[in-house]
């Protein structure tokens, strides 16, 4: 729903000053840029300034470039929206190469359009494009009269009270609330702090700045809307969020603007992001209305496993826990109140050196559940534990039967310790 359940930051955003990362911290989060740039375009369309199957050259007059051998469609709004106008991935200049990163202006695009050629025929292949949403961005400016920074800006991020979501990176920031951004692992085992950039003329498919904070918002904003929103009417988002273009493969699946994908028995929907130095990724199950958001000031991370980790944790047990809820008030009983054991008592981290990290006791639908650390698969190396008796639980067998037990053992003056399993006594740590 529209209630942040948790928000938090691990790791540091100025490594070099030990500065810590927070909530608040803020970092570059690339392609989501797609996203707004996606939504401005669908209130221009809804306001009658033009039509998805509209070709981009009615509304850019300069808009030059050679086409495939043989025909080929218009290149249209609605094939940059999803990626299948055939366009190349990137303008005609190098701007994703170190050390600098010179990403081009508005006007060294249009100059370097003369350059380019289409790749494929208009609507045959999914070829992901910057320079598609960068010239969604164009059609942006030219429809609404207005600078695309500012046009976003009045239209949908001060309406939607995203005070930390700017369609740039804030320079003012560098050094303070937004993250210095670093490499990938080099050879040396070491990252490398990447110079600052600005998108420039790639701000619509790339150049904006967030929080994890501020796209939780975003999130709740696409949960909760109804009709007579000032930015976006829910038939149109709803418009946005369903596929609309299939690649021949049948592996992957747009929407406008939207990434859309089946996990499991859900279809999510979002879009990731990656800049030099940040990685980033937005999830939303818009069915339970569940969102997963992650930032990192680094390269090389596979935000996207982070996030669907996330959302494989948390997702279940939200969904346990409204159907306790909704079970709990047809039999007239308060949910949650079930009697048992203090489970806190329990929650903590324990040693199990030599042989691991540690473990943490973790609160788990409704129970506990012991969790491997590190793990880069949460919700799949959980266990999860069945209350017997006193301090006494028993591990729950993927066939639901009990395996061994886990038992929990006090001091003198009751404060939980250490847990035993397999005779093996692991202290609390924390």
């Amino acid at each position: 729903g529209q209630e942040r359940i948790w928000s938090g930051a691990v790791g540091e955003a100025h490594p070099e000053g030990n500065v810590p990362a927070t909530p608040r911290t803020l970092y570059s989060i690339c392609s989501i840029s797609k996203l707004f740039t996606s939504m401005a375009v669908m209130q221009l369309r809804d306001r009658g300034q033009l039509r998805l199957s509209d070709p981009i050259a009615d509304h850019l007059p300069w808009y030059r470039m050679g086409e495939v051998e043989g025909s080929s469609p218009p290149v249209t709004i609605e094939g940059i929206l999803t990626h299948s106008a055939g366009l190349p991935r990137e303008s005609d200049h190098a701007y994703w190469s170190a050390p600098d990163f010179e990403f081009p202006t508005r006007e060294e695009i249009i100059e370097g359009l003369r350059n380019q050629r289409a790749l494929y025929p208009a609507w045959r292949y999914f070829q992901y494009s910057n320079l598609g949403l960068t010239l969604a961005g164009e059609i942006v400016r030219e429809r609404s009269g207005m600078p695309y920074a500012d046009y976003v800006r009045a239209n949908i991020l001060e309406p939607l009270g995203l005070a930390d979501t700017r369609p740039e990176m804030p320079e003012a920031e560098r050094g303070g609330r937004l993250a210095t951004g670093h490499s990938a692992i080099g050879r040396d085992g070491t990252r490398k702090p990447v110079p600052f950039f600005q998108a420039r003329g790639i701000a619509p498919a790339a150049g904006y700045s967030s929080t994890v904070e501020d796209l939780a918002r975003f999130a709740a904003w696409q949960f909760g809307l109804e009709e007579g929103d000032a930015v976006l009417h829910p038939h149109t988002l709803q418009e946005m969020q369903r596929v609309h273009y299939v690649d021949p493969g049948w592996n992957t699946f747009w929407g406008l603007g939207f990434g859309v994908q089946r996990h499991d028995d859900r279809t999510l929907v979002g879009h990731g992001g990656s800049c030099p130095g940040y990685r980033s990724q937005l999830l939303l199950d818009m069915e339970d209305e569940i969102a997963t958001v992650i930032m990192a000031n680094a390269s090389g991370v596979n935000a996207g496993k982070f996030v669907r980790g996330m959302y494989d944790l948390v997702a279940p047990a939200l969904r346990a826990l409204e159907d306790d809820d909704e079970a709990a008030a047809e039999a007239g009983e308060p949910g949650g109140t079930e009697p048992g054991p203090r489970l806190d008592d329990y929650v903590g981290t324990y040693s199990v050196q030599p042989w691991g990290g540690e473990t943490a006791v973790v609160r788990w639908k409704g129970g506990l559940a012991l969790l491997p650390l590190p793990t880069d698969d949460p919700a799949e190396a959980l266990t999860r534990l069945e209350h017997v008796e006193a301090d006494a639980f028993r591990r729950i067998r993927d066939d639901d039967e009990l395996g061994e037990s886990v038992v929990f053992e006090r001091d003198g003056s009751g404060r939980v310790v250490r847990l035993r399993r397999f005779n093996n006594l692991y202290p609390r740590v924390r």
